[in-house]
């Protein structure tokens, strides 16, 4: 079943209908959360206008280490399986994981400054946050300073799989140890300790990035499954006029 998936044309088909609608659904979704957001959410009691940040900063953290997921699986598979297209999916991860993890961190600044006092804290949370953003920074260099695909992507997925500890510490940082960060509340095991009039707004913003991922995420990947076919055409070309 999975092979039947992975086959590059099967996916090139399938996502030449699903990417429009997948970002005319991010689009759409953004533009009314953040309405949503801006207008017609309540002030909340003790941070006031601030704590709307949060409907920027949470959804780009949970949709950050999502990436960072995807790129994990594409990274396993391909080193198990050998499908290119896992491949493609971890390489396509990568740019759109940096963004929502630097936008997750110039965000988490901003709110940490009226809040604590300071842009920046060592806290548990926001390191091991930076250090997914320098391990995704780190991946792509690494992708880039080798020449054969194959070797590209095998060094990128091991140093990936060896950085995939980093997301529980992430998740679980404020549950192990006593950080400044607050504690999770927008969705737990036992519910959300957030008010509906702030989980709701929360929770259409957090799937409108994730649509927003989904269509980033296929055409990234249709974009370098044609690049690698033009190559691949072209080194027949070449093979053929020797």
């Amino acid at each position: 079943m999975f092979s039947t998936f992975a086959n590059p044309h099967r996916f090139m088909a399938l996502s030449k209908w699903l990417l429009p609608v997948f970002a005319g659904l991010g689009i759409v979704m953004l533009a009314t959360g953040w309405v949503w957001a801006i207008f017609f959410v309540p002030e909340e009691q003790y941070q006031g206008a601030t704590a709307r940040i949060m409907y920027i900063h949470v959804p780009a953290a949970m949709v950050s280490m999502a990436a960072y997921a995807t790129m994990a699986v594409g990274s396993l598979l391909y080193l198990t399986l050998k499908h290119t297209l896992a491949d493609v999916a971890a390489k396509a991860a990568a740019p759109t994981a940096a963004a929502l993890s630097f936008i997750c961190l110039i965000t988490g600044a901003l709110w940490g400054r009226p809040t604590w006092g300071t842009y920046w804290v060592w806290d548990a949370r926001l390191t091991s946050m930076l250090f997914q953003l320098f391990l995704i920074l780190g991946y792509m260099a690494l992708r880039s300073a080798f020449q054969r695909e194959q070797d590209a992507a095998r060094a990128g997925a091991i140093l990936c799989l060896v950085g995939a500890v980093n997301l529980p510490i992430i998740k679980f940082s404020v549950d192990w140890w006593n950080t400044l960060h607050q504690p999770a509340g927008f969705i737990t095991m036992s519910g959300s300790s957030l008010a509906g009039e702030f989980f709701w707004p929360l929770l259409y913003n957090l799937f409108a990035v994730m649509f927003v991922f989904g269509a980033l995420l296929m055409g990234a990947m249709r974009a370098d499954i044609q690049n690698r076919q033009y190559e691949a055409k072209l080194a027949r070309l070449n093979r053929s006029g020797s």
